[in-house]
């Protein structure tokens, strides 16, 4: 997995860490026996982080030093933390699969469930996927289970769909809830309502998710069109408080947070090839890459916008094999994307699927050279 293998030895001399790049990379440095375990680890800079862990220890220092126990070093320079996470999630996979991921700290990403496999389909927030073949729909990854949670809340306070969490017996005989009592829920746990209109209502708040709040945006809209078309100004005027509260909760959705079966990136990251950048893909529960993608090829026949659009053609993910994957991956794309100061772009696909290529050209560019203006599409 790892491109670079070269032997240790406490006897090499001191230039010896001079063939390492001073680039990010991942390493791994393995022991003369086959029982010992490894130790592997992404650095910003190989050469001083190896140098550190291999070097003749200085008198009475604590750090961790390891020239007497490795006889192995592989390692593979990266050209971004974002390709550097990916490559180590990988490494630990292969060499640790029962404790990999708490070594990595890697957190799952807080999502919004809408469990459709349940006869009355309710909404709740989760960081676990149940079977990828099943009818439930995902939505997110959120900055924080607590945002995830206000954006469900307060979109369930637009429809009527039920909150409570067991399985319902709906009984006449039942004495409902408070939602029930202050008109928020249908109630079918008592048959407020038919399975015909509790499934309508559901349709709503599946519309709502999927299309990030417009679908009801547009619904107000039309009804504030309506009333003014028949003179009902008072009443269309009252549409537009509604359509500011609904305008709120959309607001708590970052652009990434999508319906996960449908959420296609794509992002572009500095890369170790010559005039090039890296692309990485995440599609159905899979990131894949690096595709390093050159951007001056001498062709001009071509135009970039052709080129991405061949190239990414080809690059596709086929899809995650298990629902751990998806989270897992899906959780190393939420860590990047929701830091402070991250190197890189994203571009999502829109909302018919198509990728804007020129976006990603414009992005590539001001990846490959900071200082060049992107081209107005």
């Amino acid at each position: 997995m790892l491109i670079h293998s070269i032997p240790f030895s406490p006897d090499h001399p001191p230039d010896f860490f001079t063939q390492f790049p001073s680039s990010a990379g991942v390493f791994v440095l393995r022991g003369a026996g086959p029982a010992a375990e490894p130790y592997v680890s992404k650095s910003s800079n190989l050469r001083k982080r190896l140098q550190r862990l291999l070097a003749p220890p200085e008198s009475q220092s604590k750090r961790l030093n390891l020239r007497e126990r490795v006889a192995l070093i592989e390692y593979t320079p990266t050209g971004s933390d974002f390709e550097s996470i990916l490559l180590l999630y990988r490494v630990l996979c292969s060499e640790f699969p029962g404790t990999w991921q708490r070594r990595l700290r890697l957190n799952p990403a807080p999502l919004v469930r809408l469990n459709l496999d349940n006869e009355y389909p309710r909404a709740y927030v989760t960081t676990r996927l149940g079977r990828l073949t099943g009818r439930s729909l995902y939505y997110g990854p959120f900055r924080s289970r607590a945002v995830a949670e206000k954006f469900m809340n307060d979109s369930l306070d637009l429809f009527k769909i039920r909150r409570c969490t067991f399985d319902l017996n709906p009984d006449p005989a039942f004495p409902g809830c408070v939602y029930s009592e202050m008109k928020m829920c249908l109630a079918p746990c008592f048959k407020g309502c038919t399975d015909e209109a509790y499934a309508a209502e559901v349709a709503r708040v599946q519309a709502w998710f999927d299309s990030g709040g417009d679908s009801l945006v547009r619904e107000i809209e039309a009804e504030r069109d309506r009333l003014s078309a028949g003179l009902d100004f008072e009443a269309a005027a009252q549409q537009h408080p509604r359509l500011a509260k609904i305008k709120g909760v959309i607001a708590l959705g970052d652009e990434i947070c999508r319906r996960l079966d449908q959420l296609d990136a794509i992002m572009i990251q500095p890369s170790l090839e010559p005039k090039s950048v890296a692309l990485f893909r995440f599609r159905k529960g899979e990131l894949a890459g690096p595709e390093h993608f050159l951007m001056e090829n001498g062709d001009e026949s071509v135009t970039l916008d052709q080129r991405f659009r061949e190239r990414l053609a080809g690059f596709l993910p086929g899809g995650a094999h298990s629902a751990r994957q998806f989270m897992d991956e899906l959780a190393i794309l939420k860590r990047w994307y929701y830091r402070s100061h991250k190197v890189g772009e994203i571009v999502l696909a829109k909302t018919d699927g198509e990728l804007p290529i020129r976006r990603i050209a414009n992005a590539a560019m001001r990846i490959h050279k900071p200082s060049v203006k992107p081209v107005e599409p």
